[in-house]
């Protein structure tokens, strides 16, 4: 049987499913049946690849290139039910430098405000998800309104994502039915923070990468419960009260303050270089911590486990060199007792290099949050074994609930050295059930053995 041939209901869930619907223009030339059902199908997803672009600006073969706004604008014209629209350039144009473009043409301006009101309109009424990623060298300095056009026409929208921007709010009107929001390297200020705060109330997962020009942005959410966000300037405050939040991941450089008012988190991934203050208020209920900091002092640890003593998994790694002070003061020993009720430890290679640092100066000793951990897992490279060997005998001794030990060693260090550090371990303390792993720098971990 034919494709064809297919009932035409199919039809449409196969070309609905297409990634790329450059195909679907090709089946609306191939057959009369297929060209009737594409004009049915709930998705469309459009991209401008780099061989494109290329083609497009060659004296050789432009002329030969339609232009992609206007296969795009052929695709989506007349369709009837459509409920997923996607388009946007491929990320390797997001490489071409402005030394690159000789003049200042907008074939890839795709927030465009008159582009997508040729368009969106006849389709808007049944659209649930609307994603444009812009061409950054050609919409960077051309302020778009076109978030005020969506919010207008789109009244079922569910799910809008848009890259590589410089966003206006004017004329924004109110989405209710919005939950799911994603603004990736785009400019906006503090009052159009605002704004989308007060116009998309409802709004459960907000996504914001890489959002530059804000200088005290606040996100004041009330039915937020999942929310990203990596601030590329250095904000003078960061204020998120979100009473429904559950899980953050938040990235930041060197903010003056952070304040955190969110009673129901339970995940938070924290990643930053430096902050002169933090405040978190009703965080009782956190369960999982991830630290991602430059530097970790004392007194840093002393705030965070103020807020999160009840955390009972706890994911550490430092980016950054430790005073000698803090190296000594900080030890394994001192973390727990902060952090009491820790059953889970992960330790990047330069938390694990503080604590280890910080045994040779003085040891370990009891604290009452050793005797709560279960299970541990460490990214180290062996420097001196007698002195690797006898922190982690040590921190053995002294867990006595201790009975799951993951050591993930360094790719570089020597097989041989790897090998004896195992059969060490697993001499000593038979009782243990061990992993062997590997780690490198941004390779993901690779585990050898999986428990012993």
């Amino acid at each position: 049987m034919r494709m064809e041939e297919l009932p035409p209901s199919l039809l449409v869930e196969i070309l609905s499913r297409l990634t790329d619907s450059t195909d679907l223009v090709r089946c609306r030339v191939v057959s009369k049946s297929l060209n009737a059902v594409s004009y049915d199908v709930r998705c469309v997803s459009l991209v401008c690849s780099m061989s494109r672009y290329l083609k497009s600006r060659s004296p050789e073969t432009k002329h030969l290139v339609t232009p992609f706004k206007t296969v795009f604008k052929n695709l989506v014209r007349s369709s009837n039910n459509l409920e997923s629209v996607s388009l946007g350039v491929d990320r390797a144009l997001g490489g071409i430098s402005f030394d690159d473009v000789e003049d200042e043409s907008d074939d890839l301006y795709l927030t465009d405000f008159n582009f997508i009101k040729d368009w969106l309109p006849s389709v808007s009424h049944a659209l649930k998800s609307f994603s444009v990623s812009d061409f950054w060298v050609q919409s960077c300095w051309r302020r778009s309104e076109a978030l005020s056009l969506i919010s207008s026409t789109c009244r079922n929208l569910v799910k809008l994502v848009v890259r590589n921007a410089w966003l206006s709010v004017d004329g924004l009107c109110s989405m209710p039915t919005l939950a799911i929001l994603t603004l990736e390297f785009v400019r906006l200020d503090d009052e159009d923070l605002s704004r989308i705060n007060s116009c998309f109330p409802n709004l459960t997962q907000l996504n914001l990468i890489g959002v530059g020009g804000l200088k005290d942005p606040k996100i004041n959410l009330s039915h937020l419960t999942t929310c990203q966000w990596s601030v590329s300037n250095a904000p003078l405050s960061l204020i998120i009260c979100a009473p429904c939040l559950v899980d953050l991941n938040l990235k930041c450089i060197r903010p003056r303050l952070i304040v955190l008012d969110a009673p129901s988190l339970s995940n938070f991934d924290l990643s930053l270089e430096n902050a002169d203050e933090l405040r978190f208020k009703n965080c009782a209920n956190m369960q999982c911590l991830q630290l991602n900091v430059e530097c970790l002092s004392i007194g840093f640890l002393r705030s965070m486990s103020h807020h999160c003593s009840m955390v009972k998994r706890l994911t550490l790694d430092l980016d950054g060199k430790t005073e000698r002070g803090d190296v000594i003061e900080f030890g394994f020993d001192t973390l727990l007792e902060y952090f009491p009720s820790i059953i889970y430890l992960n330790l990047g290679y330069g938390a694990w290099r503080v604590m280890e640092n910080s045994f040779r100066w003085g040891g370990l000793e009891d604290r009452i949050g050793m005797k709560s951990l279960k299970e541990l897992v460490a990214h180290l490279v062996v420097n001196e074994m007698g002195y690797t060997l006898a922190f982690i005998f040590s921190v053995l001794d002294k867990c006595a609930k201790l009975s799951d030990v993951s050591l993930l060693v360094h790719r570089d260090v020597d097989s041989y050295v790897a090998s004896n550090l195992i059969s060490a371990c697993r001499s000593k303390f038979p009782r243990v059930r061990w992993r062997w792993g590997i780690w490198k720098e941004g390779i993901k971990d690779t585990w050898v053995c999986n428990g012993i």
